[in-house]
């Protein structure tokens, strides 16, 4: 048999082992990462997930995108942070709260009434300085993962069987708060008993009265059902519910300079994008909720909270750390 004979078939397999090596390239080259959250997609982490999500894809043409897993189905918030640490999630939404059990100074945005209105929360929580200023306070202490951006869930309102009109309302009252020292102190100097538990825990507890108040935005009260043992809802607006976006560091140290560029980008539009997006997801879960019979309580006295608060905010930020400091005075000059 002649060379000539061969060349059609020696072509065919090096036109095949070609395809094989691009299309293994392509595969290898495409990511699906783990991106988890412990509320339903129809919350704030739902949307910025989303969102992520969207710009990730669009900058890195298909190549990078999350698999989402909401509802804590990989665990709760403590333990989704110590998973996206270890490098077993890849990117983790959660409360700045919750991330204090990492990195305690987490808690300054905890701190009650220093956010003056919607407006000037969904502007701290976008602002360049202040996202600047956060992802130093959690290098300063945070392993295995880094912050890379900011988002919300509404401000927190108290909720139970009775309504709070004014701070004497909860005195002696046991009322399931977030893991912080900001809230072991400014709930005790209320008068209130603070109690900890995972979220996925609140329902029973309000139902069988092992707490008789919690706290949240008013999307999360909705969608989880709490309204249905708690039945009274106080717009007591007493603290952001303020979140943190992570990133594993064994997921980041692994990606090339332009897949660095497209994750902080994507985590840049959830903090410029998702804050205002989770206010609306509050006023049209109000909306809901009073169509459904549940009671509003719309006069809260903020004044008494603020008063005993305001003096406390400085003592708990001086105690959490400088970071903490730093943090609070670019918050109070943000106009």
């Amino acid at each position: 048999m002649s060379v000539s004979r061969y060349l059609p078939l020696t072509r065919g397999i090096l036109l095949g082992v070609a395809l094989a090596m691009s299309s293994t390239a392509a595969f290898a080259q495409n990511r699906a990462f783990t991106f988890a959250y412990d509320q339903p997609k129809t919350s704030g982490y739902g949307v910025g997930a989303e969102m992520f999500n969207k710009k990730l894809m669009e900058l890195s043409k298909g190549t990078l995108s999350i698999n989402q897993y909401p509802g804590a189905q990989l665990g709760t918030e403590a333990q989704t942070l110590q998973k996206v640490q270890t490098g077993d999630i890849d990117f983790v939404l959660m409360s700045t709260a919750n991330a204090s059990t990492a990195q305690p100074e987490s808690g300054v945005f905890s701190l009650h009434f220093i956010f003056r209105d919607e407006k000037h929360n969904i502007k701290v929580l976008g602002d360049p300085t202040i996202i600047a200023a956060m992802k130093e306070l959690y290098a300063a202490k945070m392993k295995g993962a880094h912050m890379i951006g900011l988002g919300s869930q509404g401000l927190r309102h108290m909720y139970g069987k009775k309504g709070v009109e004014k701070v004497a309302d909860i005195k002696g009252l046991k009322i399931r708060v977030q893991a912080t020292v900001t809230e072991d102190t400014l709930f005790p100097a209320y008068g209130a008993q603070v109690v900890h538990m995972p979220f996925g825990e609140v329902y029973t507890s309000l139902q069988t009265g092992v707490v008789d108040m919690a706290e949240n935005g008013i999307n999360n009260y909705l969608i989880n059902k709490h309204y249905e043992v708690a039945p009274v809802l106080s717009l007591t607006e007493h603290e952001a519910n303020a979140s943190v976006l992570f990133v594993s560091d064994k997921v980041w140290s692994s990606l090339s300079a332009d897949q660095k560029k497209w994750v902080q980008a994507a985590a840049d539009e959830v903090s410029q994008k998702e804050p205002a997006e989770a206010f609306r997801l509050e006023h049209e879960a109000l909306a809901k909720l009073e169509k459904i019979g549940v009671k509003v309580v719309k006069t809260v006295d903020k004044s008494g909270f603020a008063s005993i608060s305001k003096p406390i905010q400085d003592k708990l930020a001086k105690d959490l750390g400088p970071h903490a400091v730093k943090v609070l005075e670019l918050v109070r000059n943000v106009k």
